[in-house]
């Protein structure tokens, strides 16, 4: 997504550098320039950010990785609200998987020495699958929401689940149109500054600015400005949903809730927050100064790295919170061999026993469970909602 407008390498070439006359016929930063001082120096700055990414890469690797092979190990007759949990795994995993490429380039000093076309492949799968991520993050939210409120119609389960993999065909097809213009621009062009190419966009040479901050505000609506209301209002409508049971259960079910509001909030509203502050910047509709343009420089960066930490708490929020999940975790890995013995049968029952503790009533596994019954029960709705359904 944003790596591919402002990426690792726009760093070395913006702290030495200002575009103040919009840029020649080639690029941006081949312009009348004047100098300003970073406040951060170039070494211990890009070794700070080769330290967060390869943490996030780690931490995500592994973590996702265990979401897709349990999801993918454990064969369930229910319909299908884990298929966009098994893809978001799947596209959060694919973004920290393109995270060692841009590690080596920090390490290099921001030079990009795979060529064009792994430039434009490795930002072409790190911008789809970040698209892809907050975009079945939203569906989730739908999802959950209209299986509440319609449930008590027993709607039916193989018309839900070809809508949900429709769903799915087309969340990565809206992903893979919303990364063309991000892919588009970019060149390995041969930098001013250094020995070697970097990989950056290249944008048409009579108006780079607006070609750039279109591309950043597109980045914005897209990846903020539209998907976080729809989280939040449907979020805080399954929230309103859950019909009373136990005071405990009920409280239990909206703090899960709320985090998965609060924690797409805090990941990603800085990052987008300084993006559009330098797409004023580039429209000069802000003043420019060097304090502006080195804070822009690091923010931009920092945040942005920060923004990725979503990638490793997704597989927390979604799923170890999640009870079935963690029964079909232990059965394909602490009992992987003991399905003689019994012990996965037990893991069984004592799933089912607790999925039934409260009779035809809302619980935070029957509404926040990416793995649901194998009968849908009739929930108890309050008086009017979804009346007319």
């Amino acid at each position: 997504m944003s790596l591919s407008v402002h990426d690792l390498t726009e760093l070395l070439e913006l702290w030495e550098e200002l575009n103040l006359t919009g840029g020649d016929n080639h690029n941006l930063s081949h312009v009348e320039t004047l100098k300003c001082r970073g406040a951060v120096g170039h070494s211990a700055f890009l070794h700070v950010l080769c330290v967060l990414y390869v943490f996030i890469f780690l931490v995500g690797l592994a973590a996702n990785g265990l979401v897709v092979w349990v999801n993918l190990r454990v064969h369930r007759n229910r319909y299908e609200t884990h298929l966009y949990v098994l893809n978001l795994a799947v596209a959060d995993l694919c973004v920290v998987a393109t995270l060692p490429v841009w590690v080596a380039s920090l390490l290099q000093g921001g030079r990009w020495p795979f060529g064009e076309s792994a430039c434009r492949l490795a930002h072409l799968v790190f911008s789809v699958n970040l698209f892809g991520s907050i975009f079945f993050l939203a569906c989730m939210s739908v999802d959950r929401y209209v299986s509440a409120a319609r449930s008590a119609d027993a709607p039916d389960s193989r018309r839900k689940k070809v809508a949900r993999r429709l769903i799915c065909v087309l969340v990565w097809l809206l992903a893979l149109a919303a990364s063309v213009p991000d892919t588009y621009f970019l060149q390995a062009v041969q930098s001013s500054h250094r020995d070697g190419a970097v990989c950056r966009p290249v944008y048409p040479p009579d108006n780079p600015r607006e070609w750039m901050a279109g591309v950043q505000l597109s980045f914005v609506v897209l990846g903020f400005a539209l998907p976080f209301p729809i989280i939040s209002v449907f979020y805080l409508l399954l929230a309103a949903a859950i019909p009373p049971s136990s005071d405990r259960e009920r409280r239990a079910s909206r703090l899960i809730i709320l985090a998965y509001i609060v924690v797409f909030l805090v990941c990603w509203l800085p990052f987008h927050a300084v993006l559009l502050l330098d797409t004023l910047a580039l429209l000069n509709v802000l003043p420019f100064s060097c304090r502006l343009e080195n804070f822009l420089d690091v923010a931009l960066h920092l945040t942005q790295c920060f923004s990725l930490v979503h990638c490793c708490v997704n597989p927390v929020l979604y799923n170890l919170l999640n009870r079935s999940y963690r029964y079909d975790l232990m059965k394909a890995v602490i009992f992987r061999y003991s399905t003689k013995t019994g012990l996965a049968r037990l893991i069984d029952g004592s799933s089912e026993t607790e999925s039934s503790a409260v009779d035809n009533g809302v619980t935070l596994g029957s509404l926040l469970s990416e793995q649901e019954p194998q009968q849908e029960p009739a929930l108890r709705i309050p008086q009017g909602l979804g009346a007319g359904d």
